[in-house]
Parts: structure tokens; sequence; C-alpha cells
């Protein structure tokens, strides 16, 4: 079994950096919800101001406006990434972790722009724009569906890598016997297009750049086609199938307080391990009205 967020990050056993953890990493409790909701909706406002900004008709009205919200923004990010590192026992986990590279993201662009001026002439605006964007990804720190998705792609890794290992050896023998069917006079020129092919056509995207004249050829594509609706059903059942699973399992992310024991049942009142108190979870109250 992996290690829990509180493991890996170090919990704080008391005071105020326990009541800060509890709050920033915890959703399941009201504050942490309050804080949850209120970081999605700053996220989702600095992203459309940054795409908005990307636009040069609104840029020229509203440039004067886009500055201080900007800064506004990369302040909140500031206080709340270095409120996570204080509130844990390792930070530096934290710091190499994705999610703190999603933050660290979130936070480089605007002051790399104060620091360094010169950067205007070696990166391009439209990167450090790219680079803001980033934020959205924050998000998965927030919402519960996001990290369901997330576990149901970590345990179902192998069975996916082995699919992909069988698509590539389909695409690869399927391309190499295209490029002898129809050879470099129909576009085939070599065995990576063939196989490039062979990719477009099984994925049913078929851009049309390529396309088998002789009726072997037609009847090859023909295959990969069919072959490709089956194939594309096999790794929405594998993720399907772990989703279901963790479903039936459902957690939440309240740690007791006294052991440190995370992944508790939404109904559990107690801690699974050690008997103690659980912080109230946040359906608990409409639960009792």
């Amino acid at each position: 079994m992996p290690p829990s967020k509180a493991e890996v990050l170090g919990k704080p056993l008391e005071g105020w950096r326990l009541r800060l953890y509890t709050i920033i990493f915890e959703a399941d409790t009201r504050a942490g919800r309050l804080f949850d909701q209120v970081l999605i909706a700053v996220i989702l406002t600095s992203v459309a101001v940054v795409v908005a900004d990307s636009v040069h008709s609104i840029h020229l009205a509203y440039h004067h406006l886009f500055t201080p919200a900007e800064w506004f923004f990369t302040l909140i990010f500031t206080v709340e990434y270095l409120a996570r590192l204080a509130c844990v026992r390792h930070p530096w986990r934290y710091v190499l972790s994705f999610y703190g590279v999603i933050d660290l993201l979130a936070l480089l662009p605007t002051y790399l722009a104060l620091l360094v001026p010169e950067v205007g002439a070696l990166i391009d605006v439209r990167i450090l724009r790219l680079l803001r964007v980033f934020r959205i990804f924050k998000l998965t720190a927030y919402v519960s569906e996001y990290q369901a998705i997330g576990q149901a792609l970590r345990a179902s890794r192998r069975k996916i890598a082995v699919f992909l290992a069988a698509v590539l050896m389909i695409v690869l023998v399927m391309g190499t016997l295209m490029y002898v069917v129809e050879g470099p006079a129909n576009g085939f020129t070599s065995i990576p297009t063939a196989v490039y092919w062979a990719i477009t056509t099984m994925t049913t995207v078929g851009f049309g750049d390529i396309t088998p004249k002789t009726d072997l050829g037609r009847l090859i594509a023909s295959l990969m086609m069919l072959l490709g609706w089956g194939t594309l059903a096999v790794p929405t059942g594998i993720v399907t199938a772990e989703m279901t699973y963790a479903r039936r399992a459902a957690t939440t992310t309240r740690t007791c307080h006294v052991c440190l024991t995370e992944g508790h049942m939404p109904d559990a009142r107690f801690c699974r391990h050690c008997g103690a108190s659980l912080p109230r979870y946040e359906h608990d109250g409409a639960a009792q009205e």
C-alpha cells in the first residue's frame, strides 16, 4: 500500500501548523472545503485573465487592469505556496512533488519578468503566458474527481502499458506491410511514414495526406479501421473498472490528529487505527440536520 500524503509530507503533530495543514491539505473539513472553493475560483479567474490578455484588442483596452490583476493572483498563489511549505515537516518533498512544481509554475512568470527585465529579449512573452496557463493544473489538487481519475490511471498503468505495447506492435507490422504493398509510388516512402499512416488510420483520425491506391492496400486499411474501433474501447474499459472499484471503497482525506492515520470512510467517527475522535466530515452537519 503506497504511503499516505501525511506520511510523505510529514504532517505536524500539534499547534498552528496542524490546524493550517488540516485546512490546506484535508478537503473533507468545512474550512478545507471553503479553502478549496476559494482557490478554484481564483485559479479559474487568473486563467481567464491570461486568455483574455492574449487577445490583442482586449489587451489594448484593458492592459491597465490586467497587470494589477496578475500581481493580485500571483500574491495569492505565493501566500498559498509559502503556507504549504510552512505547515509540513518535509517541505522539500512538496517542492519536488507534482503539485509543488505546478505551484511554482504559477508564480514563476510574474517574478521572472520583474527580476530579469532582459527576459523579454530572450523569451517570447507567449512563453510566460503559457506558464501562467499551467495554473489550471492546480485544480487537480482541489477537485476530488480529478484525484479519482489519477488514482484509477495509476492503478491501471501496467495494463495500459501492455495495451500500448500491443498497439505499437500492430501498427509497426501493418505499416511495414503497407510499405511493401503500396510502396513509394503511392506515398509510402518509408516504414516510419507507413507507421504514421497506420497510427492515424487505427485511431480513426484519417488525415487523408496518405491513402492506399491498390485494392489490397484498401482492404488492409479497412481492416485497420475496424480494428481501431475495438482497440479504442480497451483502455476505456480498464480505467472504468478501476474507477468503479475505487468508488466502492471511497475514503476521505481526513487524518487522525493522534496517530496521523489517513483514509477513513465518509461515515467514520473514530480512527480505525487508534480509536481517537476524527475531525468532523464536511457533510456531517448536513447529515445531522
